[in-house]
């Protein structure tokens, strides 16, 4: 029994990009032990069309539940689905997308199975034959290395930590046929609000202009909203953990270990001490590019591209230089 288990996930009918993470962790950790890598799905009409495409990451079978009542998602539903699929098949291991659906779909299995979780997970591996998790402790000032007792292993994968890596073969998708009863339901998902509008979420941006308490103000953070605008619709707008607490900004831009974590191709920290708190949730980022005044703020540690100074007087000068450039002049 060496068979790996990839649940992905998706929202109005399209697979999340965290879900090529998983399947491509499921498919090194499977070839490892010498099985198979398979990807598990719940979703709405359609979905079946666009499960295929998860067997360019490692999926060699991609079974897909598809139903109308489920294109929204419904924990304990979805977990009564997933466990009995586990029980019908044979895992070594199931993975998940540590995001909200994710670690709360991965509770709920490790409760049917009666089985230990491991969340958060950084980094895995095979060793000695037996899976190997290193996950964050003590808000990520230290790291745990762990191994579960009990079969299967059951891991949620942080975002954005895990590449997606692209292997030849395509997956062969199954249809799973179960019954669903919706007026049985206790509980079920009626409305989904994006907090950002138009705004791309934080955790999927290609670039993120990020602000901490260095803005001084909630007032100030047009200055960020209006960079953000200059780079252009791949914008996504950040904030640390002491903004968010403070109530400047809504908790969907918190960006660190107790927020998101993000890996853009370009990040920018302003403002921002650069807590080991906010570190571990943007340090992969391509390019980090900081602003802060104390020329010993620990972001500098990590940054790229590092500017002291008042950055009052250098945001509003960049925002310039950016739309001049966008525009050609």
């Amino acid at each position: 029994m060496a068979n790996v288990l990839a649940v992905v996930e998706q929202r109005d009918g399209e697979i999340r990009s965290a879900g090529h993470e998983v399947v491509s962790t499921a498919a090194e950790i499977a070839e490892a032990w010498g099985g198979q890598a398979q990807a598990f799905i719940v979703g709405g009409d359609g979905i079946s069309d666009r499960a295929g495409d998860l067997g360019r990451f490692g999926a060699q079978v991609v079974s897909v539940v598809e139903n109308g009542d489920l294109s929204e998602y419904q924990g304990e539903e979805y977990a009564r689905i997933l466990a009995e699929h586990v029980r019908s098949g044979d895992f070594r291991a199931v993975f998940f997308s540590a995001t909200m659906e994710g670690r709360d779909l991965a509770a709920r299995l490790a409760a049917h199975l009666d089985v230990p979780l491991a969340q958060e997970a950084t980094a895995v591996s095979v060793k000695e034959g037996e899976l190997s998790i290193r996950r964050p402790i003590y808000a990520g000032k230290a790291f745990a290395r762990v191994r579960l007792t009990g079969t299967p292993t059951l891991v949620s994968l942080r975002p954005n930590v895990f590449a997606a890596e692209e292997r030849s073969g395509a997956g062969t998708v199954e249809r799973v046929e179960t019954q669903v009863d919706s007026s049985a339901w206790k509980s079920r998902v009626v409305e989904f609000k994006a907090e950002g509008g138009d705004v791309p979420d934080v955790a999927e941006a290609s670039i993120v202009v990020s602000g901490g308490r260095g803005m001084k103000d909630p007032e100030n953070w047009h200055l960020l909203e209006e960079l953000r605008e200059a780079i252009g619709a791949d914008a996504g707008l950040g904030a640390s953990r002491a903004v968010v607490d403070a109530g400047w900004r809504p908790h969907g831009e918190q960006v660190g270990q107790t927020g998101k974590t993000v890996a853009p191709k370009l990040y920018f920290a302003l403002g921002i001490s650069g807590a080991i708190q906010h570190l571990a949730g943007m340090r992969t980022a391509g390019t980090i590019v900081a602003v802060n005044k104390d020329p010993e703020a620990p972001i500098f540690k990590v940054a790229d591209y590092g500017l002291v100074g008042d950055i009052f007087e250098i945001l509003p000068k960049l925002t310039e230089e950016i739309r001049a450039l966008r525009s050609g002049s």
